[in-house]
């Protein structure tokens, strides 16, 4: 039986311009258990007349489950003037999320951070924890590569331990660890329960950790990410959560959004069942 469960980012889908209820129902149609929305694809749902209650009623009638939010508020940023504004955003987010029954948003480092300590950072998560106590959204600790500051895996793992919130959950992304060079053994300092959710993609075996750009993200399986490895120590530390697809291709060439979405099931499946 594969262990995990399975998602799908609603970046996969990008190239198709769907509106959300589409990207739902697609990945529902292909067999996700999960769906990642982007809080930007929520607004505009809203903007053009869309009610989150017939959202909410909508996916219940799927049944598929929202996981997760991909929002981009500036919780760390190093000007505490943008640092505050960023925070009120993700209160707002936060509120719309709970509204929506989503239970959780990713909190990548967004933002100047350059000049921000980890130890700042961990009380500004604090912060941002609390909100996330106060609506029911729990802020995902998100490292990305190629971010100045919080790019490693043993960078989160600190601003973690450091913010005092020892409920605190770190999203993984295979992309992430390749672009900022995050030791995969380090999964072993984890347990299982810490993982908020995991990303899964690949990247082409040529790449250059420093030039590689998002638009070359692969199929999981299809590149150089140690995947088989990295669904190895995930089960061995106790995750059984959420692998969700999360690509941002351009083009598909012919394929339509359900067999891109299907297709995703099949290779996380193969790429991380073994």
């Amino acid at each position: 039986m594969f262990p995990f469960k399975l998602s799908l980012n609603a970046s996969t889908l990008f190239p198709f311009g769907l509106g959300i209820k589409e990207q739902l129902r697609i990945a529902a149609e292909a067999g996700y258990e999960g769906f990642e929305i982007w809080i930007r694809d929520l607004e505009a749902y809203v903007m053009n007349g869309g009610s989150i209650r017939e959202l909410k009623r909508y996916i219940a009638d799927t049944g598929i489950s929202f996981v997760n939010a991909i929002a981009f508020f500036k919780w760390a940023d190093q000007s505490p003037e943008v640092r505050e504004d960023g925070l009120r955003q993700a209160e707002r987010e936060m509120h719309m999320l709970a509204e929506l029954g989503c239970p959780a948003v990713a909190a990548p480092p967004f933002g100047e951070v350059e000049q921000v300590t980890l130890d700042e950072m961990a009380v500004n998560y604090a912060r941002l924890a609390e909100l996330g106590d106060q609506t029911g959204v729990v802020p995902y600790l998100e490292f990305w590569g190629r971010a100045k500051k919080l790019a490693r895996l043993s960078e989160a793992i600190y601003v973690a331990a450091e913010s005092g919130r020892v409920d605190t959950r770190i999203l993984l992304d295979p992309f992430h660890m390749h672009t900022g060079g995050s030791r995969l053994e380090g999964l072993s300092c984890l347990n299982g329960n810490r993982i908020g959710i995991v990303h899964v993609n690949d990247y082409p075996a040529s790449s250059d950790p420093l030039l590689v750009t998002d638009q070359e993200r692969l199929f999981p399986g299809d590149g150089a990410a140690p995947s088989s490895r990295l669904g190895e120590l995930l089960r061995q530390i106790g995750y059984t959560g959420y692998l969700s697809l999360e690509l941002f291709n351009e083009d598909y060439g012919d394929m339509s959004a359900v067999e891109v979405a299907s297709h995703g099931i099949n290779k996380i499946k193969k790429a991380y069942g073994t």
